[in-house]
């Protein structure tokens, strides 16, 4: 991954990232831009790290067989905008400017609907299991060049999934680390 991260505000596509195109997305309401990013955590099957399962399932072909845990999750229609593996490598799912299916029920202060102005960032990873150093370092990158991209983001509004779906949801979990992620987003 390049040290520096650029996005194409044309299309909304990182252009260092393997792009592997999700189907479960759409168009944001109208005059609505991401204000709100979130941090997710996934591993497939649960704390299992590579292989092609993740890509699956966001692109809906997710084989309800290939694994015990699959069967509850294959049918899911769910995405986000992009995945950071545990070496740093990132895939984009969505384009920025879209509105990927990342966030499900969830809320932001008085604000309900996530995915409409939110953009998703999952981790390779699990609640309990700590995530690696390339991982926060590429964050970090990518906030940052969200943030240049677009004007309504911040690095002061970045949350966990657990943070807009509490009670519902638990990632990016115990195991991440804030402090972490703030040193380096200064």
């Amino acid at each position: 991954m390049a040290s520096t991260l650029h996005i194409d505000t044309g299309t909304g596509l990182l252009l260092a990232a393997r792009q592997v195109l999700s189907p479960h997305w759409d168009a944001r309401p109208a005059g609505v831009l991401p204000d709100l990013l979130v941090v997710h955590g996934i591993s497939l099957p649960e704390g299992e790290f590579g292989g092609p399962w993740i890509d699956r399932l966001f692109c809906g072909n997710l084989p309800a067989t290939a694994h015990p845990s699959f069967g509850e999750i294959a049918a899911l229609r769910v995405s986000a905008h992009v995945l950071i593996r545990r070496d740093g490598e990132c895939t984009q799912y969505v384009p920025f400017g879209e509105r990927a299916w990342h966030a499900g029920r969830s809320s932001y202060g008085e604000r309900e609907a996530c995915n409409d102005f939110s953009i998703g960032i999952e981790l390779e990873g699990a609640d309990t299991l700590p995530y690696e150093s390339a991982q926060y370092q590429v964050l970090a990158q990518l906030i940052r060049a969200l943030c240049a991209a677009y004007p309504g983001l911040s690095t002061q509004r970045v949350v966990g999934h657990a943070d807009i779906a509490p009670g519902r949801k638990s990632d990016p979990g115990p195991a991440f680390d804030w402090a972490r992620l703030r040193s380096l987003l200064v």
